[in-house]
């Protein structure tokens, strides 16, 4: 299949690329970005006259519910709402049932993901057997089978010892640990501490939930790094002024260290809960509006390495509980390029700035993990895969469920209205999604 897009604003962070060109693909590659050669015909033309062409999105936490947990998304519907919001690249992390501790459940996570012919999966495997925090995972054996890395997602390992083996092992064959720092004990109240919390009776997660995993991780680090080993981490969802401190000083300190934050986090404050909104119940907690400022800030100036969605369907019948009994997540992929260009109108980001933490700074997270592909995912690049994402700025558009395809519809961003909407996706040169086609 060959495909001309023609009369589109092409951006790419990552070589600060910006500018009006059409750019050729065949073969899947891109064959070139301005001058098209004299004898490319195309099989497909897509106009995208007042569009941005960017590079496919990089969305470093996306669940996807399978295997285990279809009634609240399936592969299908959730890889669907994936290239509808421009994500051509997702991590999903380790918690699904069975949890991805085995090199059998990956390959066929892989394997359903592939003949769906959307948007990349890059599973990360657990670090631990069952997430128990007891018994590491063959890790050897899951990075053979396409894991990116290993993680523990929502579930603390209350063993120190165990933790720092784990950095140790990983350290020894150049993995990557992604943690999401809450400590196991302070972690396990339903929304943030403070005034609105104590006011509304709900059991809250301080600060220092996130801060001590922080000192505590960032201390066996220090130990694995000062061995000689090539010890990687990456923190997941950030929630803290206090935690983002920590990480820069971790950072200007040269420990090998990336992180993230989640669009939640970004946009929303503890008062965002209302009356007890479950729709706002998410983990970790959306904090004060001082730690929201910190985390702006943070992101925009790098110490935050990329946006995530975090996205999460829950099933509708355990989103309608009061709100402490109520499941933690919400639907946010397909939000995901939108809540980060609303980011960047309020903040005076840059476009290309705002684009490039959801494009080549998640791929870097990445690195070598991709193994081929680490040159052209979240690049546009001549020769590299087709992976794109044709958006029009300046198109409104009001979240609800019918504007969603996730399976899952609850977000606290619903009624909210998005300065941005996707009009096109490619993967790999072929045309995972057209919004055009998909209201014929």
């Amino acid at each position: 299949m060959k495909i001309l897009i023609q009369n589109g604003r092409v951006i790419d962070p990552a070589t600060g690329r910006d500018e009006r060109a059409d750019i050729a693909i065949a073969a899947g590659r891109i064959l070139s970005v301005g001058q098209v050669p004299a004898d490319f015909h195309a099989n497909r033309t897509l106009d995208a006259s007042g569009c941005v062409v960017a590079p496919g999105l990089v969305d470093l936490c996306a669940r996807l519910k399978e295997p285990g947990l279809e009634h609240e998304g399936m592969l299908e519907s959730e890889m669907a709402a994936a290239v509808a919001g421009g994500v051509t690249s997702l991590v999903c992390p380790p918690d699904t049932d069975p949890v991805l501790d085995e090199p059998g459940l990956v390959d066929m996570l892989k394997f359903r993901a592939e003949k769906l012919h959307l948007a990349r999966v890059f599973p990360l495997g657990a670090l631990t057997r069952g997430l128990k925090g007891e018994v590491l995972t063959e890790m050897v054996e899951l990075t053979e089978s396409g894991c990116v890395g290993f993680g523990q997602a929502e579930v603390s390992i209350v063993n120190t010892q165990v933790l720092q083996r784990a950095l140790q092992y990983a350290a020894t064959f150049g993995y990557t640990v992604w943690l999401r720092p809450q400590d196991f004990w302070l972690g396990k109240g339903v929304a943030a501490s403070g005034p609105l919390a104590t006011r509304m009776g709900l059991a809250g997660v301080p600060v220092a939930a996130e801060v001590i995993a922080l000192h505590t991780v960032f201390e066996l680090l220090r130990g694995v790094h000062k061995a000689g080993s090539g010890a990687r981490l990456h923190l997941c969802r950030l929630s803290s002024a206090a935690g983002l401190e920590l990480v820069r000083q971790a950072k200007a300190e040269g420990l090998p260290v990336t992180c993230d934050v989640s669009v939640h986090n970004l946009h929303l404050s503890d008062v965002d809960i209302g009356y007890f909104d479950s729709r706002a119940r998410v983990t970790p907690p959306v904090r004060q509006q001082r730690d929201r400022a910190a985390l702006r800030a943070g992101l925009a100036d790098g110490c935050i390495d990329a946006l995530v969605s975090d996205h999460n369907p829950v099933d509708a019948d355990a989103k309608v509980l009061p709100f402490a009994e109520a499941e933690a997540g919400a639907t946010a992929i397909e939000l995901l390029l939108g809540l980060a260009l609303k980011w960047a109108d309020e903040d005076n980001i840059s476009l290309t700035q705002a684009l490039g933490t959801l494009t080549h700074r998640p791929a870097a997270v990445l690195g070598n993990s991709l193994g081929t592909l680490q040159a052209s995912v979240g690049r546009i690049a001549v020769g590299g895969v087709a992976d794109l994402c044709v958006f029009q700025p300046g198109e409104h558009w009001v979240v609800g469920a019918d504007t969603l395809r996730s399976q899952g519809k609850h977000t606290p961003f619903g009624g909210h209205e998005l300065p941005a909407r996707v009009r096109a996706t490619l993967v790999g040169g072929q045309l995972a999604f057209d919004r055009s086609a998909a209201h014929a």
